[in-house]
């Protein structure tokens, strides 16, 4: 399967990628990734599994970054 991906050395860089891009942040391989929101449904649809990653406000006020399975 074919996409296009921008690797991070940490969750949080892909995520303020993805945010500021409008991409997805995801995990795959244990490698943090922004991908287009097109290549995630691809890569979900063909069955490969990865994690969305997403913050998460506690309610203390800090966040978390979580980590979504999928597939």
């Amino acid at each position: 399967m074919t996409y296009q991906a921008i690797e991070f050395d940490s969750a949080d860089e892909a995520l303020q990628h993805a945010n500021a891009a409008s991409g997805e942040a995801i995990l795959l391989y244990g490698q943090p990734l922004v991908v287009s929101q097109d290549d995630a449904h691809r890569l979900h649809a063909a069955g490969v599994e990865f994690a969305y990653l997403v913050d998460h406000d506690l309610p203390d006020g800090t966040s978390r970054i979580l980590s979504i399975p999928v597939n």
